[in-house]
C-alpha cells in the first residue's frame, strides 16, 4: 500500500479520536465534574460541551433532581426508657455538584448517620406518648439540623418525614387495652347521654300530655257547666213563662223522691220536711175536685199528722252521740216505703179525680 495513503488514514483516525474526546454531551438534570490532570477544572452543564482531549476527564456524574432516600428502622430510646424503632424518609437535592463530589466521600451515608444521631437526640427528650403525637415537631427539628449540616456538602434537605414508629410488643398491647378502655368509656358516656336525652324528652312529652289533658278537662267542664246553666235557665224561663201551678211542681217533686234511694251506694237518706206539705198539696188539689175521693191510708195520715206542727207532733231526732246503725237502716227503708206509698196514693187520687170529672165533661158536652 502506498505510504501516503497510510499517513492520511492515520491522520484521519487521530482527528476523529481528538474530536470524540473533545465533545461531551450532558443530559438534562445532570452535572459532570471535569478534572484536568487530576485537578477539578469545571462542571459541565446540560447540552454540548467541549473539553481538552487527553488532559480533561469526567470525574463524577451527578443527578440534580430531588431524590428520596428511605432509611432502615433504627432503635431509639425515649425519655421514659422505652426502645422504639423509627425509620425515616429523606427528600434531598444536590445544589452544588463540586461540593457534593469533593466535600464528602459518600453524602448518602453521611446524611443517614446524621439523621440517626439527630433523631436520637430529639426522641431522647420526649416520652413515648409525646413521640407518637409530635411527628410534626420531630420532622421540623430534624430538617433544621440536617439542612444546616448538609449545606456545606452542596445538598439541600427539602423534607424529612417519619415513616413509622414501632414500639415494643408489650407496649402495643398496653396501648390497645388503653384504646379499648377509652372507646368503652366513650360508648358508655354516649349511651348514658342518649338515655338522659330520652328521659328528658319523655318527661317533657308526659308533661305536655298532662297539660293538654288538664286543659281539655277544664274546657269540657266549662262547656258542661255552661250547658247545664243554660238548661236550668231555659227550664226556669219555661216555668215562669207558662206560669206552672204549684200542684204540678209538687207532683214532680214527689216523682223525684223515689230516685233518691235507688242508688246502691246510699246507706241512708233524709226525707225533707217539705214532703208532707207536697203530699198535702197534691191531695188537696185532687181531693177538692173529687166528689167521692178514696179514703187516705192510715199510715199516710199518721205521717202527715206527725210532721204537722199544728197537730202537736214532732219529728224524732237522734242524739249526737248515739250510734244505732240498724235503726238508721230500718228508718231509711221505712222512709223509702212511706215516700213510695205517698207517691202511689197521690197518683191514685189524681186518677180518681180525672175519672170523676169525665162524666161531668160528657154531660156538659151533651147539654
Amino acid at each position: 500500500m502506498d505510504p501516503v495513503v497510510i499517513l492520511i488514514l492515520v491522520a484521519a483516525l487521530v482527528v476523529v479520536f481528538v474530536v470524540a474526546s473533545a465533545v461531551r454531551i450532558v443530559p438534562q438534570a445532570r452535572r459532570y465534574n471535569i478534572e484536568r490532570f487530576g485537578r477539578y477544572r469545571r462542571t459541565l452543564q446540560p447540552g454540548l460541551n467541549l473539553v481538552l482531549p487527553v488532559a480533561d476527564r469526567v470525574n463524577t456524574k451527578l443527578d440534580v433532581r430531588e431524590q428520596v432516600y428511605s432509611s432502615d428502622p433504627r432503635p431509639v430510646i425515649t425519655e421514659d426508657n422505652l426502645v422504639v424503632n423509627i425509620d425515616t424518609v429523606l427528600y434531598y437535592q444536590i445544589t452544588d455538584p463540586r461540593a457534593a463530589a469533593y466535600e464528602v466521600a459518600d453524602y448518602l451515608h453521611a446524611i443517614d448517620q446524621l439523621t440517626v444521631t439527630t433523631l436520637r437526640n430529639v426522641i431522647g427528650s420526649m416520652d413515648l406518648e409525646e413521640t407518637l403525637t409530635s411527628r410534626e415537631e420531630i420532622n421540623s427539628r430534624l430538617r433544621a439540623v440536617l439542612d444546616d449540616a448538609t449545606g456545606k456538602w452542596g445538598i439541600r434537605v427539602n423534607r424529612v418525614e417519619i415513616k413509622a414508629i414501632d414500639p415494643p410488643h408489650t407496649i402495643k398491647e398496653a396501648m390497645e387495652k388503653q384504646m379499648r378502655a377509652e372507646r368503652d368509656k366513650r360508648a358508655a358516656i354516649l349511651h348514658a347521654e342518649g338515655e338522659r336525652q330520652a328521659k328528658i324528652l319523655t318527661a317533657e312529652g308526659t308533661k305536655q300530655k298532662d297539660i293538654l289533658e288538664a286543659q281539655g278537662t277544664q274546657q269540657a267542664t266549662i262547656l258542661r257547666a255552661d250547658g247545664e246553666a243554660k238548661a236550668v235557665e231555659l227550664v226556669f224561663q219555661a216555668v215562669h213563662r207558662n206560669n206552672a201551678d204549684p200542684k204540678v211542681l209538687a207532683y214532680k217533686y214527689l216523682e223525684t223522691l223515689p230516685h233518691l234511694a235507688s242508688s246502691d251506694n246510699n246507706t241512708f237518706w233524709v226525707i225533707p220536711g217539705e214532703l208532707t206539705e207536697a203530699v198535702r198539696t197534691v191531695t188537696r188539689a185532687f181531693g177538692d175536685q173529687s166528689t167521692a175521693g178514696s179514703p187516705q191510708p192510715a199510715h199516710t195520715e199518721e205521717a202527715a199528722t206527725a210532721d204537722d206542727p199544728s197537730h202537736g207532733g214532732r219529728t224524732p231526732e237522734l242524739d249526737a252521740g248515739s250510734t244505732v246503725p240498724l235503726a238508721a237502716a230500718t228508718a231509711a227503708d221505712e222512709a223509702e216505703k212511706q215516700a213510695a206509698a205517698a207517691v202511689s196514693d197521690a197518683k191514685a187520687e189524681a186518677a180518681a179525680a180525672m175519672s170523676s170529672q169525665a162524666p161531668r165533661r160528657e154531660q156538659t158536652s151533651g147539654d
